[in-house]
């Protein structure tokens, strides 16, 4: 039997740039940074004071005042995210399908500031403070179990959670889903919200964080650039819709790309370290192509993982250069966490939906802050803004703590 085709109908993000996709993606290919001083909380004593914050974020937008306050701001975003993508979709979930519509969303660490709030009241006030709705509130599937609940959809519903490669796990779970013939669509995609003072206070600790631009924050994400010292903290949403292809056009939706190929691999090595051969992602990006059937030289694009960590960003350039050998120096790659900084769980969200978005409308985003170019990280980043390029197939790279490496395929949608 022939596998069913599975595609994006839909997109939909909160970023540090904007609460929307289009103004995001706008702002994405201007070359606009979403990095800021903290204010979500007194960063003054921290040694890293920035943030990719979402601002001026109204959860009664999509919910009313009583489930807000019962929600932690990660299931917010999830919830208005999942809202808005419905919207760009034009996808109903109704009693005929709602068994067959997943809720597959990738979350790195849950209700982190739900945690902390709740301790403090405990060392302050005594167990008898402790909300009965912190554990509902805290657990990291309450993201897709919010969502499903608002939009009324009964199939498979799950959290991924492998750091900074939850969400591109979700988008392959979802798309297997679909392989699988146990759902024909899928609401998918990521989320997380932990710019809180034990998550900067502990991504400092292990210093991961960008320390050396407190006073310019819009210059402190540099993937690939030589002056690069760690990465800033971002917090939003980017989901995706996918849909076997016939139920798709059977209902006339819009298509923005196909999902082609899904890969996935461990390094079996370090808690927080990559291998520094890039055997583990180079293998997930391997596995991939395989999946897709297309051999490297069929790839035009790349969304990279980039974090701006000075052993993330030369070990994936090496991983590029070993599968796609001499067409590395042919790719166009995209660091957007330049802009954006790093979403943790939500990175692969947000970044698959740039990727569709690149794809759709033939603009690869440009990647800024590579004004000293690492003599290791010598590919082309489009350092000189955003391009008009025209792929057929683009790719999007997520790598997480735990050795944990995954891969995404995606194919320019051009009507077949």
């Amino acid at each position: 039997m022939a596998r069913p085709r599975v595609v994006v109908t839909g997109v939909a993000a909160i970023t540090p740039l904007a609460n929307d996709v289009r103004t995001t993606w706008t702002k994405l290919l201007a070359g606009e940074s979403g990095i800021a001083p903290i204010t979500l909380f007194d960063a003054s004593a921290y040694d890293s004071r920035i943030a990719g914050e979402v601002k001026g974020f109204d959860p009664e937008t999509c919910m009313s005042f009583k489930q807000a306050r019962r929600m932690d701001r990660f299931t917010q975003f999830a919830v208005a995210c999942g809202t808005m993508l419905l919207q760009d979709s034009g996808f109903k979930v109704t009693p005929e399908n709602a068994y067959d519509t997943a809720v597959i969303l990738g979350v790195g660490l849950g209700g982190l500031h739900t945690i902390e709030t709740y301790h403090a009241k405990l060392l302050a006030s005594g167990p008898g403070k402790v909300s009965p709705f912190m554990i509902p509130m805290l657990i990291a599937n309450m993201g897709p179990g919010q969502l499903s609940i608002v939009t009324g959809a009964k199939g498979n519903n799950v959290v991924t959670t492998s750091a900074c490669a939850s969400a591109i796990h979700a988008v392959g779970s979802a798309f297997s889903e679909i392989l699988l013939d146990r759902a024909t669509g899928a609401i998918t995609g990521g989320v997380e919200a932990t710019i809180t003072p034990l998550g900067v206070a502990g991504f400092t600790a292990l210093k991961a964080l960008s320390t050396h631009y407190n006073d310019e924050p819009t210059k402190a994400s540099r993937p690939f650039d030589a002056d690069r010292d760690g990465f800033v903290i971002g917090e939003g949403a980017g989901m995706v819709m996918l849909e076997r292809l016939d139920k798709a056009k059977e209902r006339g939706a819009r298509i923005y790309a196909e999902i082609a190929g899904f890969g996935a691999s461990a390094d079996a090595y370090h808690m927080t370290a990559p291998q520094e051969n890039g055997e583990g992602m180079a293998r997930a990006m391997y596995n991939a192509l395989r999946e897709a059937g297309i051999p490297p030289e069929a790839v035009g694009h790349i969304n990279a993982h980039a974090t701006s960590t000075q052993l993330n960003d030369s070990t994936e350039t090496h991983a590029i250069k070993q599968v796609f050998g001499a067409h590395a120096p042919r790719l166009k790659i995209s660091a957007t966490k330049s802009m954006t900084g790093h979403l943790l769980g939500a990175a692969g969200g947000i970044e698959t939906v740039f990727t569709t978005l690149a794809l759709h409308e033939g603009m690869l985003p440009g990647t800024i802050n590579l004004e000293h170019p690492d003599p290791l990280c010598d590919l082309d980043y489009l350092a000189d803004g955003s391009r008009k390029v025209a792929c057929e197939y683009a790719m999007c790279n997520s790598f997480g703590f735990g050795g944990t490496n995954a891969s995404l395929i995606l194919r320019r949608w051009d009507g077949d």
